[in-house]
């Protein structure tokens, strides 16, 4: 007998809709798969205006959002990836990143692309375990 693994489609209205033929995230038993977040207001349905930082905050608070949908916070992520449409804006988007991400930094992948979504200046994805986090 195979195992059951049991599949939740997660979205919420606290966070920007998916702009395609996806979810907002996917949960796989306790392990959730937040789709790519790029810094779009959940209001308005547009990009926030000034610039990467704001982008980067923006998609962070959306990802934060959909974590705390299933009572989850920015400390139950464990790797994401960071999409970027300028390499130069790293630092910028560290800075951010470190705001929402406080301690126990999550393994982590930064890439330049040649376009995003909505022409976004950064997206980021993450995958986050949820349940009770022990630090060791």
């Amino acid at each position: 007998m195979s195992k059951q693994i049991v599949r939740k489609i997660i979205n919420t209205t606290k966070s920007a809709k998916a702009i395609g033929p996806y979810n907002q995230a996917v949960m796989m038993d306790s392990t959730m798969y937040i789709s790519g977040q790029i810094g779009i207001d959940p209001a308005t349905g547009e990009l926030v205006p000034g610039g990467v930082r704001k982008e980067a905050e923006q998609a962070l608070k959306n990802m934060g959002a959909i974590l705390e949908s299933v009572e989850a916070t920015h400390n139950n992520v464990f790797k994401s990836t960071v999409l970027l449409a300028d390499i130069n804006d790293f630092a910028d988007v560290n800075d951010i990143y470190t705001k929402f991400f406080k301690c126990h930094y999550p393994a982590r992948a930064a890439y330049q692309v040649a376009a995003l979504p909505k022409g976004a200046k950064i997206e980021i994805e993450a995958i986050a375990a949820i349940g009770e986090i022990i630090d060791k």
